[in-house]
């Protein structure tokens, strides 16, 4: 297990963390969260002893093997499956040891260490290692094309992919995730979330995605005030379980203060009296000796909302046979050479529309709305705009495109020349840049806040049509929430690419999917998403392992698969292997309804119990009024609690009933 012990730490003149003291148990799948600042990456960084504690101590077992994502990546000309094999330490370790073992002359015992470092390779999967490469990789979004391509010839955010692909590979007995959500795309996530669920060691994620935490964990921790509480279940349990802490906090507080000002009451009109002296000063002593209740301190609240639109042109746009791409000039005979991404677009915005775009990394999501906003220009067909259209345009980076030097007020004030500057830094108010906050240089600003400005300018536009690329990349769990409320009750036409599903699924009634070069409809909801990559997934991995020449092309759908005969002992091998991948894909769902069918055993025990007592008619008498209405409080959670395990444990078992 994992044990804090009185851990007291400060960065700088900044007290992190102080006299902390929490358990996690072997297993534990923790998402860690907490305000940004709050200390959550310097615990990381102390778990792997980068950073030691002032006081107190952090201890689990010496023997565990601890596995991160790096941060950088070297540009390396190794290839991609072959850096991301690099995270099994262990392999790679006897690799080297039979390599150097095998340059020697050969002996008696040089031959035995051989044999038995090759039963140690068999040991650790060597003989599979890179079917398991290619499935992780394959799975955070790489194609079978790009395997063998250098870690030099991938961009940032690809070689962040090979970082956590390389995280994953190794056999850990701790694995520390922080953010790893950012990079991925919705289809990866969900592939993640999957993955995760089988993990068999510890986790602990640092995560802002609210629906990835809810898949994943089944303990949080929550930095506050400079301390840690652990909660069970996910993270929409520690919502709960906060609030009613938060709650019953208020309500002590509210008591002590009345008790405090009874006291105070008697004291101010006694004191003077003598033969009230005496009563006085005891009161005055117990009110001394009152310990002052300090609330729970709730994380900032922070709201906005978007101002009605001035206009509402219907249709607000209309594409008809619409190439979206890019045309580039040639540095030498100036020609023009195009590169179609998305082709063959029909599309039309009416009012009111919620629309969620679906669709890998680099299937087109963001072309197609740089084509909507104008950026880009189409490279065939025809586009028009309703008279009066007001695009509200949230670009993946763009907090990058904001001035670094500037200020929140010069940036509202230069799309608001002729606004009186109170007014302006009233309305910056209330996205939480006050005082000399808004008149200082946004480059130190964290990039949650540089991101909630970037919103405020959007906000003060009024816009009928919200264009959102990735629009909480940088957003805590706290702003996304205000995001997601404040597009829930936005009254225009709603376009979003987003990978924060919680956010999807309060704000769109729609989606659409761009794949394979097409505009397509998606009749179903995130739930149907889900499940249809899930069985997407089972089918390419069985695909896979097929020859070669009896692999349907996906770019040529009307080429039937070559029937390749093989003999008795190579189709038995083929048959051992399927029942394998049906076996490894039904071992977590079956895992899962497990847990789920032992939650629901303790909860119905539980509610059986409280309804015993409600049934005991003293309940109800005064005496036990705050018994009886904590009774009620835990009823409720139970029976919602009860809800959603049943609900899941429908969803598991129609899964497993898929694949058998």
């Amino acid at each position: 297990m994992i044990r804090l012990q009185q851990v007291i730490l400060a960065r700088g003149t900044k007290p992190l963390f102080d006299s902390v003291d929490v358990t996690l148990n072997p297993g534990d799948k923790i998402g860690l969260i907490g305000s940004n600042g709050a200390g959550k990456s310097s615990l990381f960084a102390m778990l792997r002893g980068e950073l030691h504690p002032d006081q107190g101590s952090i201890e689990f077992p010496a023997k565990w093997q601890l596995a991160h994502v790096a941060q950088e990546t070297p540009p390396l000309e190794r290839s991609a499956i072959d850096y991301a094999i690099d995270g099994d330490v262990t392999l790679r370790k006897l690799e080297a040891e039979l390599a150097a073992l095998e340059a020697q002359p050969e002996s008696h015992d040089n031959g035995i260490q051989i044999g038995n470092l090759y039963g140690a390779l068999a040991d650790a999967d060597a003989y599979t290692v890179r079917s398991r490469a290619e499935q992780l990789l394959i799975g955070l979004g790489f194609r079978l094309d790009q395997l063998e391509q250098s870690v030099a010839s991938f961009s940032g955010g690809w070689r962040m992919r090979l970082n956590l692909a390389q995280a994953l590979m190794c056999k850990s007995d701790l694995l520390l995730l922080d953010e790893p959500t950012n990079h991925l795309d919705l289809d990866a996530i969900i592939w993640l979330e999957d993955w995760l669920k089988r993990y068999a060691g510890t986790l602990i994620i640092i995560s802002h995605d609210r629906d990835f935490l809810d898949g994943v964990v089944n303990v949080v921790v929550h930095i506050d005030d400079r301390k840690l509480k652990r909660y069970s279940g996910n993270y929409s349990a520690f919502e709960r379980q906060r609030a009613a802490q938060l709650e019953l906090a208020q309500g002590m507080i509210e008591k002590q203060n009345r008790k405090r000002a009874h006291l105070q009451s008697f004291i101010d009109r006694f004191k003077a009296k003598a033969t009230k002296a005496k009563q006085a000063q005891s009161r005055i002593k117990a009110l001394a000796r009152m310990e002052e209740l300090a609330p729970l301190r709730a994380a900032a609240e922070f709201s906005f909302e978007f101002r009605e639109p001035l206009s509402a042109p219907n249709p607000m746009l209309v594409m008809e046979d619409v190439d979206c791409g890019y045309r580039t000039e040639s540095a030498t005979d100036h020609s023009f050479t195009e590169k179609k991404i998305v082709g063959e677009v029909n599309f039309s915005l009416q009012i009111g529309q919620r629309i969620g775009l679906l669709g890998v990394n680099g299937a087109g999501k963001s072309t197609l709305i740089k084509t909507i906003v104008g950026d880009i220009s189409p490279l065939a067909g025809t586009m028009q705009t309703g008279k009066g259209l007001s695009i509200g345009y949230f670009a993946q980076h763009q907090v990058e495109m904001l001035r670094h030097d500037e200020s929140p007020l010069w940036h509202l004030a230069h799309i608001a020349p002729d606004v009186r500057e109170q007014e302006l830094r009233n309305f910056l108010g209330g996205f939480n840049f006050p005082g000399t906050m808004v008149t200082s240089p946004i480059k130190p600003f964290s990039g949650g806040e540089k991101a909630r400005l970037a919103l405020a300018m959007i906000v003060w536009q009024r816009p009928n049509l919200l264009l959102l690329d990735e629009p909480t990349n940088h957003l805590d769990l706290e702003t996304r929430e205000a995001l997601t409320e404040a597009l829930a009750q936005f009254e225009g036409t709603l376009v979003v690419v987003s990978h924060d599903r919680h956010l999807l699924r309060a704000t769109t009634d729609q989606f659409i999917i761009v794949a394979d070069g097409k505009l397509m409809p998606f009749d179903g909801d995130l739930d149907d998403y889900k499940n249809w990559l899930f069985k997407s997934k089972l089918e390419a991995a069985a695909n896979n392992a097929l020859p070669e020449k009896s692999k349907a092309k996906d770019s040529l759908p009307q080429v039937q698969p070559v029937a390749v005969k093989l003999d008795d002992k190579e189709q038995r091998k083929r048959d051992t292997e399927q029942r394998q991948r049906l076996s490894a894909a039904r071992k977590p769902i079956e895992n899962r309804i497990k847990r789920l069918e032992e939650n629901m055993a303790k909860l119905n025990a539980q509610k059986n119990s409280i309804v015993s007592q409600l049934e005991d008619s003293s309940m109800y008498d005064e005496a036990n009024k705050e018994k009886l209405k904590a009774l009620l409080l835990d009823q409720a959670y139970v029976v919602k609690e009860l809800e959603q395990l049943e609900m899941e444990w429908l969803e598991q078992q129609e899964q497993l009933e898929a694949i058998s």
